[in-house]
């Protein structure tokens, strides 16, 4: 990196903002060109080899990368919550931020986020958000006709109204106004929209993830099906981006991080920034296995609460376990061996803060 040039781009939707950097770290250019790959890549080719490219995560950051990567010896894609210094030193604005980036890649204190290499899997990335999305949003309308209902003393759940006899229930205990119960009419006009869309979009999902024979082999484990197997296939992406399992688990936000200062105690607790999504994914798997029971996973739990455990510790601790047998089957590309999984893979982090809470 100390003899190469390094490319920092700032980008926006009409037009981007380019630093470049020498091998020495001095500032050569600073300029703005169209956020276009005619134009970009045109600017790139004027810098001399080897050159590195650098910018931060956002929407137009994938399709960059997929273009302007046989322009350069390297791309990077960065995480913008990192570049502190970017956003809270001194003066700001795009050409400033440009040459911060390029110095903080320079320096090697930028962290990279993993894109996918093709574009077929970034799609289907996109496809299995696009669902979680469509769930949040029936969810999201759910919870709006029951907020709506309770204004007027109707206290209803979901299942209450998603049947067409409940809902006549529900608006014979609304208030005798019409404009009430046009307006509860309305949110559950929307709400089947939203049931509409999750249920097109979760047949789809699974009729795209029957074609991956690794989600296939994935939806052969205890809790673990279609959806959650094809959740954890595209965000993880490769199993090659983790050194190690506790690397992996770290970031599905069931591991665990230290914390300690000078004389002060050590911490060991969950970490907060992490994958939401991976993390509802594999804790609701863990749930769906312990409750299947006749499996090696119950088994664990059982052992784990017998042992003394909370119910939160153990079934966090069969969360890991189905991870580390996921991730060694994408690794050695192998089926599901239920006599393989034990208490080895979760044996070395049980309890956080060294408290059985």
């Amino acid at each position: 990196m100390e003899r190469s040039y390094v490319i920092a781009l700032d980008t926006h939707c009409t037009f981007t903002e380019i630093g470049v950097l020498t091998p020495g770290g001095r500032l050569t250019h600073r300029g703005r060109c169209p956020t276009a790959i005619p134009e970009l890549a045109k600017r790139i080719a004027d810098v001399s080899r080897p050159r590195h490219l650098v910018m931060e995560e956002g929407p137009l950051a994938d399709w960059l990368m997929r273009h302007l990567r046989p322009h350069v010896d390297e791309v990077l894609i960065c995480d913008p919550r990192r570049n502190h210094l970017i956003a809270k030193d001194s003066d700001k604005d795009d050409p400033i931020d440009v040459e911060k980036l390029a110095r903080l890649y320079r320096g090697g204190y930028v962290k990279a986020v993993h894109h996918p290499e093709s574009l077929a899997r970034m799609v289907f990335k996109r496809h299995v958000g696009l669902y979680h999305d469509s769930v949040r949003a029936r969810v999201r309308l759910a919870n709006r006709v029951m907020a709506e209902a309770r204004l007027y003393g109707v206290f209803v759940s979901e299942k209450s109204f998603s049947e067409p006899k409940g809902r006549r229930d529900v608006e014979e205990q609304l208030p005798d106004s019409s404009m009430v119960r046009s307006d509860v009419r309305w949110l559950l006009h929307a709400y089947d929209a939203a049931v509409e869309r999750a249920a097109g979009m979760r047949a789809s999902l699974i009729r795209h993830a029957k074609k991956e024979p690794m989600i296939v082999r994935f939806h052969a484990l205890p809790g673990v099906k279609w959806i959650r197997a094809s959740t954890f296939f595209v965000y993880v992406d490769t199993p090659r981006r983790f050194p190690s399992k506790q690397a992996l688990w770290k970031y599905l936000g069931i591991g665990l991080e230290r914390r300690h200062s000078g004389a002060g105690p050590e911490r060991v607790q969950v970490p907060r920034r992490v994958h939401r999504v991976l993390k509802s994914m594999i804790l609701g798997a863990a749930k769906s296995a312990i409750r299947s029971r006749e499996n090696p996973f119950a088994e664990q739990h059982e052992r784990w609460i017998d042992g003394g455990l909370t119910s939160r510790n153990a079934r966090r601790n069969v969360a890991r376990s189905l991870a580390a047998t996921m991730w060694g089957m994408w690794k050695t590309d192998s089926d599901y061996r239920p006599e393989q999984v034990g208490l080895r893979a979760v044996e070395r982090i049980v309890v956080p803060s060294g408290k059985n809470r």
